[in-house]
């Protein structure tokens, strides 16, 4: 009572990853195969038996292809019940011989999303018989075995191998949930590009499903006591090139590391922890990128997580191997690259794709939801206000749009101080913006020769004048913030009698 033994699979799959060398796995263990259209001859060409479900049903596909396992003696075949006497003759009325392995997934309807295709296009790839099959199959899952997802076909061998033909029934429970989930998926997918159809208005829209897949378990959440896993949208997972699996606070700092690092178009490094950057800099070659923000903050690199926005190249891993490092970020590796931190066992490398597929962030606390669209906002030396200090030229000009960018990835309060297109001192999450021109100015202090000639970024307004003169005493020759405090005139007024150039965006960056 707590097996299944299967004799007979419907395998009809758009995924067709190892479906070949699986139905031919099944077959050798006596198990009849039932297919359709290019899934029967992909397996045919693998050379394994199969008669098409057409052949079973007694009619070809009809409506232009939207019916062909719609009928009795498929549909009936997959949700009978074995124990009920009534569904025992009604299978034997409609020749619904069991179906008692079912091998779906659907067609690529994301995939035909983000190529652009038409709304006719589209329709076409919302599939109905798979996910009609899938339900069926998982609902009768004390009769049937359901697989939706490749990765799943090798244990599904070795359970039958195991058991002499037979599947336990709790292990064909956890591929109904696991099926029930892909249809869920799938339907939420279809639901909100049909919902956002002709629409200019897009964002926030009323209802929102996320659906996210499991990427992997990690070891444990922010502290060990706390049970944790990491998942993605489609089209957002990160591949590990080498190392043990990341834990709940690399993930973390890795997504803080690689947003920032994407902020730039030059060849440029972040190092994080704790979500913060430690140091960020641009340079024409990525391991004088990576010297520049690992120099920023030696103390607080160590340990931490570093992006960098160029395919990683053997001189950079070479300069990375000499430190303490828990991850590597990039958007891929030379072979030498890897083959120069082959020894940092501890080390794990990711590969993640630089553009980005979501156009919101989301954060979920209990039974709340908050939902924001991306900050992409980007400022150019056009929408500065210049309105105090004297002229301000192109090199300084530079600076001071690369210490915004920086500043913006900082956690508010933030300011940043940056000589040389890498950042020198970072004041970030503090309760008083002071705290944060005064921490920034210690590390530059501490790590280096001070502040002197820097410029510096706030990312929010300055509501009153002490945080200009405590940079200005520092050195800092040059700031960029928002503006837009009712005390703006006297900020305005303290950088004139400074002699400090401050530029105005009229757009803040707070992050939390």
């Amino acid at each position: 009572m707590d097996m299944i033994n299967v004799g007979r699979a419907l395998i009809s799959v758009a995924d067709k990853r190892g479906v070949g060398k699986f139905a031919g796995q099944l077959a050798g263990l006596g198990i009849e195969i039932l297919s359709t259209g290019g899934t029967a001859d992909e397996l045919r060409s693998a050379g394994v038996p199969v008669q098409d479900v057409a052949e079973r049903t007694g009619f070809g596909a009809a409506f232009s292809g939207r019916v062909k396992t719609l009928h009795p003696a498929i549909m009936g075949a997959i949700l009978a019940d074995r124990s009920n006497p009534d569904h025992a003759a009604d299978a034997e009325q409609f020749n619904a011989e069991p179906i008692d392995l079912v091998v779906v997934n659907f067609y690529r309807f994301a995939d035909a999303l983000a190529s652009g295709a038409s709304a006719t296009d589209l329709v076409e790839k919302i599939d109905i018989g798979g996910p009609t099959m899938v339900r069926a199959a998982a609902k009768n899952h004390a009769h049937v075995l359901v697989v939706v997802n490749p990765h799943d076909y090798r244990s599904v061998v070795e359970e039958l191998a195991r058991n002499d033909g037979k599947i336990e029934r709790k292990f064909a429970a956890r591929l109904a949930a696991k099926a029930f989930a892909h249809t869920a998926e799938y339907d939420r997918m279809i639901g909100a590009a049909l919902a956002g159809a002709g629409k200019e208005e897009k964002f926030p829209p009323p209802e929102m499903d996320v659906a996210l897949r499991r990427v992997s378990r990690l070891r444990y959440g922010e502290n060990p006591h706390q049970a944790a896993a990491l998942y993605a949208m489609a089209g957002n997972e990160f591949k590990l090139l080498a190392g043990s699996e990341v834990s709940y606070n690399n993930v973390q700092d890795a997504i803080a590391a690689w947003r920032s690092v994407r902020e730039f178009d030059e060849t440029a490094c972040s190092i994080v922890k704790h979500a913060n950057p430690c140091g960020i800099a641009g340079a024409e070659r990525a391991a004088d990128a990576f010297a520049g923000a690992f120099a920023a903050n030696p103390e607080s690199a160590f340990g931490g997580v570093v992006a960098i926005n160029r395919q990683l190249d053997a001189a950079t891993a070479t300069a990375i191997a000499d430190h303490f490092i828990e991850v590597l970020i990039v958007p891929g590796a030379t072979p030498e690259a890897l083959e120069a931190l082959a020894g940092r066992r501890r080390l794990r490398i990711i590969e993640a794709p630089l553009a980005q597929s979501a156009d919101f962030d989301v954060r979920v606390y209990g039974g709340l939801g908050l939902v924001q669209e991306r900050d992409r906002k980007v400022i150019d030396s056009a929408q500065l206000r210049e309105l105090a200090g004297s002229a301000i030229d192109d090199q300084q000009l530079a600076q001071l749009l690369f210490a915004w960018r920086a500043c913006k990835h900082a956690k508010s309060n933030a300011i940043v101080l940056v000589r040389q297109a890498a950042t020198i001192g970072i004041g970030a999450g503090q309760t008083s913006r002071v705290e944060a021109a005064r921490q920034a100015i210690e590390q530059a202090r501490r790590h280096g020769d001070g502040a002197g000639g820097a410029v510096a970024a706030s990312d929010g307004f300055l509501p009153f004048p002490d945080t200009v003169e405590i940079l200005a005493k520092a050195g800092v020759k040059a700031l960029v913030q928002p503006g837009g405090s009712k005390r703006d005139d006297q900020v305005v007024a303290a950088a004139k009698a400074a002699g400090i150039a401050m530029v105005m965006t009229g757009v803040r960056h707070f992050i939390h």
